[in-house]
């Protein structure tokens, strides 16, 4: 909802989640904004980021599988125009991240999506904000 007050009449705000009780209890959450400016899909989160437009976007946050993290990373950079900001939630994978004795497979995930997008100095500005679980935040260039 802070986002959708923050948006230019003429933005619109796109959520994709798997869950479709989420999606619903989203819709019912923003009632209130007008149906133009919101966009809201069930159904695979990296299946559907392919499907979206190129460079259309200002911002993309993520939170879903480790797994697809670093699928889902170069989606969005394809998906933000230069200048777009791309959000990772729980980048520390609930404090584990950061120790190198954590090696199960979505922490590796984590670490591995990370370190990269970190390390590709070509297309990011990265900076991470150890609040909570961590935001990785990334500036296209």
């Amino acid at each position: 909802m802070w986002l959708l007050r923050g948006l230019d009449k003429d933005a619109v705000l796109t959520s994709i989640d798997a869950e479709a009780e989420h999606i619903r209890l989203a819709r019912e959450s923003l009632a209130e904004y007008p149906t133009t400016q919101i966009r809201l899909i069930s159904g695979d989160p990296l299946e559907l980021l392919g499907r979206l437009t190129d460079g259309a976007y200002d911002m993309v946050c993520l939170r879903l599988d480790a797994r697809d993290l670093a699928a889902a990373i170069e989606e969005s950079h394809r998906l933000l125009r230069a200048g777009g900001i791309l959000f990772i939630s729980n980048a520390l994978g609930d404090g584990k991240v950061p120790d190198p004795a954590q090696r199960d497979e979505v922490t590796i995930a984590i670490r591995e999506a990370g370190r990269h997008l970190r390390s590709d100095d070509q297309r990011w500005r990265t900076t991470l904000i150890p609040v909570g679980d961590g935001v990785l935040v990334a500036f296209r260039l």
